[in-house]
């Protein structure tokens, strides 16, 4: 079963011009179907952070699966001018894409993964035009998600196993990314969304109250209560701070005994204004007194990890979180620091070139060759160490590690436990890789953020996990930045 039922799957001229051009010009020089390798990773943690979730997958998949040149794609594309007002494309080129067929082999870490800057989440291999053209939508495809599912994760550890319920559609960047950020945002932790059409699309729990215009279209509130208890008796939880909080809440209690009456409980009250923390104190205070100890209390307005820290610290009796703008828009990080990079090229012979970029910038030169993660864990299970290390060269049963910056290496001696973080995906363009349901990722991802080092998870301060690459591939890597300097042929 597809993963989004077909619905919303972009389509192919789902990309940057550039990327047009580009794949133009290798069918024009004869190598488009020479096969390449290239990465997709981030630069940087986000959030100032030390982790990111791995997120985007499934939508990535649904997207190569389906993608194809519409006879609409080929005209728009025909229509195209240059500079000269000349066809920007030739009519041969265009008959070429045509018969497009997928034939790219994907490796991918699995949604929910714990992944780190410089470490490969993605490895295309294929003819060099189809891996080029693919660059745009997968960097679109999962930057984002990963982006909300790393805020979520963070969140959800704030929130100290309480729920947190995700709210943001109205505040999404459009549905496109509403419905992105609510799947992202379960994966990455969340207990369930607001979102009908992401609950529906990706069979993802859904969860709401009602708004403060339900009260303000009955003469008062306490009606407005009562009428909302008669059309949900079984899933009633009140807003009661339209007028007067604390009133709000005695007005709630009269709705909940009215419903206890009837054998039905009054499952929540919502706070969303004024000081949580002590309000979420008086509103208990009342509800325990009443004898509604099990009807518990959700707290929303402008909610994330360090509200939720704040919160907690003094002592606020929050049950339940509702985060919406903060979480589904990742706020405070409008974008994670995405590249997809040409790593290696198969010459005329069929013998693989290395390629990488250089920078004046340490973090921008790019990493060739054909790259995995090995994730070295210790025997309680938490992990070590990952280590990224070239396929043509190969890793040893206890590798050196080298850190990113070179200036430290050391040997992983008594780690026997690893796995690689690559899973085959697809294979000359054929799924051999069953998408798992947004459940099984989010659980992924509940499972490794608790393994990692607390340090590394923690909100302030937090400290590197450590990563590296081979020694033998770093040094390598190392020459060929060097001979890029003096302007050899790498």
């Amino acid at each position: 079963m597809s993963i989004n039922q077909g619905e919303g799957t972009p389509p192919a001229l789902l990309t940057d011009l550039y990327q047009v051009t580009m794949a133009c010009g290798y069918w024009k020089a004869g190598i488009a179907d020479r096969s390449a390798v290239f990465h997709l990773g981030f630069r940087r943690h986000p959030f100032g952070g030390q982790y990111a979730v791995a997120c985007g997958l499934n939508q990535a998949i649904d997207y190569l699966r389906s993608l194809h040149f519409s006879d609409s794609d080929l005209t728009y594309l025909e229509s195209l001018c240059g500079a000269d007002d000349q066809p920007l494309l030739a009519p041969d080129f265009l008959d070429y894409l045509s018969r497009w067929r997928f034939r790219c082999d994907i490796d991918a870490v699995p949604e929910g993964t714990m992944v780190f800057a410089h470490q490969p989440l993605l490895r295309v291999r294929g003819p060099l035009l189809q891996a080029q053209w693919i660059e745009t939508a997968l960097l679109a495809l999962i930057n984002f998600p990963t982006l909300v599912a790393t805020k979520a994760a963070r969140i959800a550890g704030a929130a100290q196993g309480r729920p947190v319920l995700e709210f943001g559609l109205r505040r999404a960047q459009g549905p496109d990314g509403g419905v992105t950020a609510s799947r992202a945002a379960f994966v990455g932790g969340c207990a369930a969304t607001s979102n009908v059409l992401a609950g529906k699309r990706f069979d993802i729990p859904v969860r709401g109250t009602h708004a403060h215009s339900w009260v303000m279209a009955f003469d008062n509130e306490q009606q407005a209560f009562e009428q909302y208890a008669e059309a949900m008796p079984g899933n009633c939880t009140l807003l009661v701070d339209t007028y007067d909080t604390l009133a709000g809440v005695r007005h709630a209690v009269q709705t909940g005994l009215q419903l206890r009456q009837r054998g039905l409980r009054l499952q929540g009250i919502r706070l969303d204004s004024g000081d949580l923390a002590q309000l979420s104190k008086q509103a208990r205070q009342i509800l325990d007194e009443a004898g509604f100890h099990d009807t518990l209390i959700v707290a929303s307005s402008d909610l994330d990890e360090y509200e939720l820290e704040r919160l907690l610290s003094q002592g606020a009796l929050i049950d339940v979180w509702g985060v919406g703008t903060r979480l589904a828009t990742a706020y405070d990080e409008p974008a994670l620091t995405g590249v997809y990079k040409l790593a290696a090229l198969q010459d005329a012979d069929g013998k693989w070139t290395y390629r990488m970029k250089r920078s004046e910038e340490q973090a921008k030169a790019s990493d060739p060759g054909i790259l995995q993660i090995r994730r070295f864990y210790r025997p309680d299970g938490q992990p070590a160490a990952d280590v990224v290390y070239d396929l043509i060269t190969g890793i040893e049963a206890s590798p050196t590690l080298v850190s990113l910056d070179g200036s430290t290496a050391q040997q992983l001696d008594n780690l026997p436990h690893w796995e690689d973080l690559l899973v085959p995906v697809f294979r000359e363009g054929d799924l051999v890789y069953q998408p798992p349901h947004a459940k099984a990722a989010r659980e992924r991802c509940q499972s490794q953020w608790a393994a990692l080092p607390e340090p590394v998870r923690r909100l302030r301060d937090p400290q590197p996990y450590l990563i590296g690459r081979e020694s033998r591939w770093n040094a390598l890597r190392t020459r060929l930045l060097e001979a890029a300097k003096t302007g050899m042929d790498t």
